[in-house]
Order: structure tokens, then sequence, then C-alpha cells
């Protein structure tokens, strides 16, 4: 009995806290300022819009010139032919072709 008060105390004292939160939350319309509210949002919506337009563009600016880049020549690696062996003598190795 003790806890079903005690859980009932809680939920009223949680719901007068969210109560007393909430609406600071709210934004209040009042009816002379929606037109300053609707022009707020439509000025946000420009601004988001010409953000993103500004990204794509630097997007497409980026990947042009990953484009022009010429691709790395290959390094320039010795091949030896399959006549040609190694042989290690002592401390050294030396190719002996024939």
């Amino acid at each position: 009995m003790l806890r079903h008060a005690l859980t009932v105390l809680a939920g009223a004292l949680l719901a007068v806290a969210i109560s007393q939160v909430a609406p600071s939350y709210a934004q209040v319309v009042i009816p002379t300022n929606r037109n300053a509210l609707v022009q707020q949002n439509q000025l946000q919506q420009l601004q988001n819009s010409l953000q993103r337009q500004q990204y794509q563009q630097q997007q497409q600016l980026y990947r042009e010139l990953d484009r022009q880049t010429a691709p790395k020549p290959r390094p320039d690696v010795p091949v030896y032919d399959q006549t040609c062996r190694m042989e290690a003598v002592g401390n050294t190795i030396s190719r002996v072709c024939r």
C-alpha cells in the first residue's frame, strides 16, 4: 500500500514538473506577430536552400579538380630475365645471367 502511494506521488510530481517545463518550449503565436513568424520561416528556408546549393557547387568543383589531376605514372622497376639467378656467396648476393 505504501509502495503504491509513493508511486502515485512520484507520478504526480513528475507530471507537475513536466507541465512546468513544457510551456517554456512552446512558441506563443500572437496574431499580430504571425506574419513575422511566416517571414522568418521563409527566410530560414531560403538560407537552407542557398547553403545546399553552395555545397553542391563546391562538391562539383572538387570533382572537376579530381578529374583534372593526371594519374601518377607507375614506378620503373627493373625486371630480371628468367635466365638469371641469384647466388649467395658469403654475405653478398650476386646475379648470375647466362
